[in-house]
């Protein structure tokens, strides 16, 4: 059976997610499927989603659903966006541009991040829907003016500021692989340093050699990536290797939001991501963003943090209570989970380990089933629970959400991704 037949053959965002480990080797994809720490953050945004219920509204039958939504001043016509992936072009060849290319098809916006492999404009050019531009500060103030400038001119319809990385976190299984050992080049080394870097890069040789089909596809692509939309005052991108150094000295500060906003300006949104509570959802609001993404980040950056679906729950200010427009990610893995996410109001949910597991698996066709899925799913489970519309979900869905009586985690699936 080809990787193509496994992917048309999956029914779940899970099998995705094992079609593209069989794909990706593991120095590769674990940097897609780590957390930070034990990963109880991680797992528990997954189960924050599995523990809730819903009832339902009986002897209802629905000629049309309409899944389709309206945030920071966009249309979606499904209420879910790619959340920025990092060096997803790792995954499979120009993946932001297909990734984009996808969300177009489907009528939502895929966010490009700063840490990607393909130029935004290129990747701004393959969506017919539209993208937002996710900033970082590697390389400094100037450098990030200069991505601005770029993205606005490409045409991204929104910036989105992560806020949650004042260091990275520790994702120590990755770590413990030493990727950006094996990510070296031979340049300016003397021949003892050579030798020891062929023995650490011919130590990961048969998980390559196991995966050919990634690895011919990746040296077509040019191999190693840089990352094309951090570029320096010489012209330079920014090399694959300086990434944690980067992102150590690129934290991001309120007084930052200040003038990336008046470089950004006010016809377009300003998003800010990776919000945990009320008090900062309210400074974003007060400093002149548009809309705010509850996130832990997927569990990547802080652990034991709490899961996003709680801090949606016991943080996010009431209708009324504020201007934003608010969604989530973290945990998303199936359309039931997008169900129970509107629930609590949101207007759109971002998945970024379901964008890895369809890319990773095979590309815009993996991708495609990705969306596939989703969208099979959310349409049962409205139609199952009998609310016809995203507004409908939104507005009346706490009604039919539900507490869950049992306790531990016993009767739960085993953890998957």
């Amino acid at each position: 059976m080809t990787q193509k037949q496994r992917i048309a053959d999956a029914q779940t965002t899970d099998d995705l997610w094992r079609l593209m480990l069989r794909r990706v080797p593991p120095i590769v994809s674990e940097y897609f499927r780590g957390g930070a720490d034990a990963e109880i953050t991680l797992r528990g945004n997954v189960q924050a989603f599995q523990q809730s219920q819903t009832t339902a509204y009986g002897a209802q039958k629905f000629a049309t659903l309409d899944t389709s939504t309206e945030v920071v001043e966009q249309r979606l016509e499904v209420p879910w966006f790619l959340s920025p992936v990092g060096s997803l072009r790792s995954l499979y060849p120009k993946a932001d541009a297909v990734a984009a290319e996808v969300a177009g098809e489907y009528g939502t916006v895929m966010s490009l991040s700063t840490l990607s492999g393909t130029p935004m404009e290129e990747v701004a050019a393959a969506s017919t829907s539209g993208c937002w531009f996710q900033l970082y500060l590697c390389g400094g103030k100037e450098t990030a003016l200069r991505g601005i400038a770029r993205a606005k001119a490409a045409g991204f319809r929104g910036l989105m500021l992560t806020i949650d990385t004042g260091v990275s976190g520790l994702r120590a299984l990755h770590a413990k692989m030493k990727p950006m050992e094996v990510a070296m080049t031979f340049r300016g080394l003397g021949l003892v340093d050579r030798l020891k870097l062929a023995a650490r890069k011919l130590s990961v040789s048969p998980q390559m050699v196991l995966r050919m089909p990634w690895l011919l596809a990746h040296l077509r692509d040019g191999g190693l990536m840089q990352f094309v939309n951090v570029i320096d005052d010489q012209g330079r991108p920014m090399p694959y290797a300086d990434i944690g150094t980067q992102l150590a000295a690129s934290a991001v500060t309120w007084d930052d939001l200040r003038w990336i906003k008046q470089a950004w300006g006010d016809e377009l949104p300003l998003i800010v991501k990776g919000v945990h509570c009320a008090r900062d959802a309210r400074r974003a609001e007060e400093l002149g963003a548009t809309g705010v993404v509850w996130s832990n980040h997927g569990g990547r950056q802080q652990d034991r943090v709490p899961p996003v679906l709680h801090m949606v729950a016991q943080e996010m200010p009431k209708v009324g209570d504020s201007q934003l427009d608010f969604m989530m990610d973290g945990g998303v893995r199936n359309g039931t989970d997008v169900l129970i996410a509107l629930t609590y109001g949101l207007k759109a949910v971002g998945i970024g380990r379901v964008t890895a597991a369809g890319i990773g698996a095979g590309g815009r066709f993996g991708l495609r089933r990705a969306f596939e899925i989703l969208r099979s799913d959310l349409d049962r489970a409205m139609r199952l629970v009998g609310l016809e519309s995203v507004a409908e979900l939104r507005q009346d869905g706490y009604k039919v959400r539900r507490e869950s009586a049992l306790r531990g985690i016993g009767h739960l699936p085993d953890f998957v991704f």
